[in-house]
């Protein structure tokens, strides 16, 4: 049997080692193009700016444009969404994290958990209510699950909400919710006292212009500078009755839609990590030691072989999950799988990236400890490392060691 090279072989391509683009569909990669061009124009020359004072000026127009894009709900059906596959949908994250994490959470915000929610367990006047507006980015949306004693056990929650004649009157406190202080809308979650061990708890579509509700911005980060990230305080706030959302009771809701946002951390996180990789590749050609490029040493050949193996891989677990979720077979210690291993991954080739770049690694003119000081954030959101691996660990063997 000969084994000469066939003619149809393509030369091997140091961006996409493995032939991962052989995988996408010519829909997939225009998706891919298009959000790649949106952000090498409107976030890549800005963001180093945008980082460095703690902001995201303009974030009203920039969900509007993400909106025009229809990469907000993107995988959701009707409702002015765009009705997207799951990979579509993560190759837009992957992109969008590549510029910055803040971009990616607040469109992973807006469409995995507060568009979901509604889309998910709303009632058909809640969706058409609020989901047009989402879909276009007039109405910025949030999502209040965290508390200030409460993130890892949900259950625990103390946000209330308690019947009042036909309303609902909310009182509580959310931590760390991204878009907040900017939304018009929140998903919020409450202990209704309706049963116990946090099969009460409810979801309550609020407008954010409600009396009693108040979103002050958090600040003084050290990580996702260029997201809007607030406190939400509810104080009485009354709801009419149709404000909850009446297709979910108990963790189940919550759960689900954190479970469709970690999806897109799973891409994102590749994109946090290319991004640092393909810098560190650049600087490696050209920054000469020794009389040499950097990159022509053994050791750095090492380090830039081993992130490859591993930014590809991750990516490959990213589009194999994405390919589940589209066939309606995809659970959620998959998805805990993807994402504790990605986002791990993804740091360690942002240390990595790092080394190569030397003390220019740590300046903002380049992206690497940007995205390393980000990815701490997406480490430990919407599941730590911890309660993924003990998810994992259940499920591998049919032990409960969260208690």
């Amino acid at each position: 049997m000969s084994t000469a090279p066939s003619s149809k072989v393509p030369p091997f391509d140091p961006r996409d080692p493995i032939g991962i683009d052989d995988l996408l569909s010519a829909e997939d990669l225009a998706i891919r193009d298009t959000v790649r061009a949106w952000a090498a124009d409107r976030v890549l020359p800005h963001i180093a700016e945008w980082y460095e004072n703690g902001e995201l000026p303009g974030i009203r127009d920039l969900a509007r444009e993400l909106g025009s894009l229809g990469a907000l709900g993107m995988s959701l059906e009707g409702y002015g969404c765009a009705g997207a596959t799951a990979v579509q949908y993560g190759l837009a994250c992957l992109e969008l994290e590549a510029a910055d994490s803040g971009i990616r959470s607040l469109v992973s915000v807006q469409g995995s958990l507060a568009m979901y929610a509604i889309h998910r367990f709303g009632s058909e006047e809640q969706k058409q209510r609020w989901l047009p507006g989402m879909a276009a980015g007039e109405i910025i949306g949030c999502f209040g699950l965290t508390e200030p004693d409460h993130g890892s056990d949900p259950a625990g929650m103390r946000t209330h909400a308690r019947r009042d004649g036909e309303d609902w009157v909310l009182s509580g406190r959310k931590m760390w919710i991204t878009n907040g202080s900017v939304a018009g809308v929140a998903v919020v979650w409450a202990q209704t006292g309706e049963d116990g061990a946090g099969a009460g708890i409810r979801g309550f579509v609020v407008p954010t212009d409600a009396p009693g509700f108040a979103a002050p911005e958090i600040r003084h980060k050290w990580s996702l500078r260029a997201s809007v990230t607030s406190e939400l305080i509810l104080d009485d706030v009354r709801l009419p009755a149709d404000a909850v959302l009446p297709g979910v009771t108990g963790l189940r809701g919550p759960l689900g839609c954190l479970s469709h946002a970690r999806y897109g951390i799973v891409w994102g996180a590749m994109g946090a990590a290319r991004a640092s990789f393909e810098a560190a590749v650049d600087y490696a050609r050209t920054r000469e030691q020794f009389g040499k490029p950097i990159g022509g040493f053994q050791l750095t050949q090492a380090k830039l072989a081993d992130m490859a193996v591993e930014l590809h891989k991750g990516i490959l677990l990213a589009h194999h999950l994405g390919r589940r979720m589209d066939a309606g077979r995809l659970r959620p210690e998959q998805v805990s799988f993807g994402k504790l291993n990605n986002v791990r991954e993804a740091i360690e080739i942002c240390r990595t990236s790092r080394t190569i770049l030397g003390a220019n690694g740590i300046s903002l003119e380049y992206p690497v400890m940007r995205h390393a000081t980000n990815l701490e954030s997406v480490l430990t959101y919407e599941g730590t490392v911890e309660m993924h691996q003990l998810v994992l660990g259940k499920a591998l063997t049919g032990l409960d060691a969260f208690r």
